[in-house]
């Protein structure tokens, strides 16, 4: 939160929604909330992996890059959100779901999480359920995160070096900086 070998998954196709990527799951907490596992492919492509699938036809290597790592889309190609919570179990990024699953598995599911978004939506007004958008939305959205990222990287970077100043010499870096 995405892949030519296996690519690896990142900021690259994940996406999670809003508030629910703030939203964390605690060990042992018995009513724990259930955060989506967003992930955003080519809707064409997830449509012909799924008739390949249907059809019984080989799912290759090739077939699970384009799904996966859509880098080079036109802008008006839409992209469709899959809840990778339908998968079953967790993966560190698509590679290892390719090495545990092999291509097909992987297809197979990917199209599981889109079923289980689906069906995890059925119940929610049409504005709180989350939509297709065109792949330069998405580039926008991801270029947003990236952003939103290293901008918190840059905020514990900042407050870690006023930290070490103010532990130096016991008073805090802005009356340091004042009486220097």
């Amino acid at each position: 939160p995405v892949l030519p070998e296996a690519p690896p998954v990142p900021a690259c196709a994940r996406a999670h929604a809003g508030a629910m990527a703030d939203a964390e799951e605690k060990p042992g907490e018995e009513d724990a909330i259930e955060v989506p596992d967003i992930f955003y492919v080519p809707k064409k492509t997830l449509e012909r992996v799924t008739a390949k699938l249907s059809k019984g036809e080989d799912i290759t290597q090739e077939d699970v890059s384009e799904l996966t790592a859509p880098d080079n889309l036109p802008d008006e190609e839409m992209m469709t959100p899959v809840d990778m919570r339908g998968v079953g179990q967790d993966f560190d990024d698509v590679e290892d779901m390719v090495k545990n699953l092999g291509a097909k598995g992987t297809a197979e599911a990917f199209v599981k999480a889109k079923a289980h978004l689906e069906s995890s939506q059925q119940g929610e007004d049409e504005e709180e359920r989350l939509k297709e958008m065109t792949a330069a939305e998405w580039r926008a959205v991801l270029a947003a995160h990236d952003a939103e990222g290293e901008e918190s990287d840059l905020d514990e970077d900042l407050e870690e070096d006023l930290e070490g100043a103010e532990e130096e010499d016991g008073e805090p870096a802005a009356k340091k900086a004042k009486t220097g």
